[in-house]
């Protein structure tokens, strides 16, 4: 799942990058609403985790902005205010979460989480697939109810599979499911990620279209 994280204060962007990587996210940075704007338009995010006060624009103007042109991407503000007031502006102008400074990253990652499971199309907590079930939260999968082990870039490819049983994805669609902005793309990441699945789920469980991409179907 990638995440879009706004937030000018180089050493709480750099923590919350860093708790939301280590909790399986592919999340990308900015610092201005500018930036962040461009990249709403060039990715689609399950969550954005947005600041209010930003250096050239309020976080609460860009939001309001965003809900106007149609962008419904899950919003969990980050703020240091916590009056009434301040929380019902914030819910007013369209945020799906609020999140008072200081806080917990485990707490973050955790609303961040709840944030994706509400969004359309992606309600259900837990993912299921024949006898495989994918828990996004602690990011376990099983099989017949026995644990199967995969590593957070294998969770992360049968997750973005899952959630589009029956569609073909490309090898840049699952790419960016796995790598944030920055991140060293490896050539043949995603065939390997795809193979240690099939050895570890079953041959026939992901589907090669060859010189599209990759799915798995509904049967």
């Amino acid at each position: 799942m990638r995440v879009l994280v706004v937030e000018d204060d180089s050493i709480l962007g750099d923590g919350i990058v860093a708790g939301l990587t280590h909790a399986g996210f592919a999340t990308d940075w900015v610092r201005f609403a500018k930036h962040a704007a461009d990249a709403c338009l060039s990715h689609d995010y399950a969550v954005v985790v947005l600041d209010i006060a930003l250096p050239d624009c309020s976080g609460l103007d860009l939001l309001t902005h965003w809900r106007a042109a149609g962008n419904g991407q899950p919003v969990l503000l980050l703020t240091a205010r916590d009056t009434v007031e301040d929380r019902i502006r914030g819910l007013d102008a369209g945020a799906d979460d609020y999140l008072v400074k200081p806080f917990a990253l485990d707490e973050l990652s955790a609303r961040v989480r709840a944030l994706q499971r509400r969004a359309p199309l992606r309600a259900q907590s837990h993912l299921r697939h024949r006898e495989i079930e994918l828990d996004p939260a602690s990011h376990v999968c099983s099989v017949a109810g026995r644990a199967v082990p995969l590593s957070p870039r294998e969770f992360a490819v049968l997750h973005a599979l899952l959630c589009s049983v029956g569609q073909v994805l490309s090898r840049r669609d699952i790419e960016s499911a796995l790598y944030a902005w920055g991140d060293e793309v490896e050539s043949n990441a995603v065939e390997v990620h795809v193979h240690h699945l099939r050895k570890k789920l079953g041959a026939d469980l992901i589907r090669t279209i060859r010189g599209i991409g990759y799915v798995v179907d509904h049967t």
